[in-house]
């Protein structure tokens, strides 16, 4: 006798329900892991982009530091350079207004210039041309003008000339400037 009109099933531990919850939590562990290892790879990407700013700040510093030294090196070189020049436009100055100083009668064939004083050679017509007209210029500019005449071929006189000034009046001069 017969009562059930299908066919008997087996009945298994899991049923299709459990399957479903099964698969459910499966989903979510993979989730989680997934996650997990998201987290932990962006944390170490995290910490090899801190270690190369880290590194890049410190060459950034250590770069920094080597344009100050630079940056005052050339600052150094600046100042000297404009002292330089001061000094041989002051150079080119005095020697233009020594030879503006030079009588068109008196002629100079060479000149010295020492750290403190001036040697000149030339040739003059007289010694009271050389001393009027060039003698009196160099007294009121120098402190010790020492003056020697031979006599030259051509009836004029050649002269040397050698100016010096006082080192102590130098020295007030370069405190000054």
């Amino acid at each position: 006798m017969k009562y059930s009109y299908i066919k008997p099933r087996k009945k298994t531990p899991i049923t299709p329900e459990l399957q479903i919850i099964f698969t459910f939590f499966a989903i979510t562990l993979i989730m989680l892991f997934t996650t997990y290892a998201f987290l932990l790879y962006k944390d170490y990407t995290f910490e090899k982009d801190k270690r190369t700013i880290i590194e890049n700040k410190k060459e950034l510093k250590a770069n920094t530091e080597h344009m100050q030294k630079q940056i005052s090196f050339i600052q150094k070189q600046k100042a000297l350079a404009e002292k330089v020049f001061t000094q041989n436009m002051v150079l080119k100055d005095s020697i233009a207004n020594l030879f503006d100083l030079v009588p068109q009668r008196i002629t100079l064939s060479r000149v010295k210039l020492l750290k403190n004083g001036l040697i000149l050679y030339g040739i003059t017509p007289n010694k009271d041309v050389y001393n009027f007209m060039l003698q009196a210029p160099l007294r009121s500019i120098f402190h010790k003008t020492y003056s020697s005449f031979y006599p030259a071929k051509n009836g004029w006189l050649m002269f040397v000339s050698t100016n010096y000034m006082d080192e102590s009046q130098i020295e007030e001069l370069d405190s000054e400037n």
